[in-house]
């Protein structure tokens, strides 16, 4: 399956949800932001959120400093 993601072309195999690609980004534990179709998708529904052919997904990451 092929999404956008951050921009970019992205190929998934099978079918998967919004924590499923947070996991294989390694940001499965990282405090972030995601948007499917322009749609904040919240924490509590990544593990229940399909993605679909041609979703554009946007995955923000929180980023400390001093």
């Amino acid at each position: 399956m092929q999404i956008e993601l951050n921009g970019q072309p992205k190929e998934l195999t099978g079918a998967t949800t919004v924590a499923a690609l947070l996991a294989s980004l390694g940001l499965d534990k990282a405090p972030c932001a995601v948007e499917v179709n322009a749609r904040l998708v919240r924490k509590s529904e990544h593990p229940n959120h399909a993605l679909a052919e041609g979703d554009r997904v946007e995955v923000v990451t929180l980023v400390g400093g001093g």
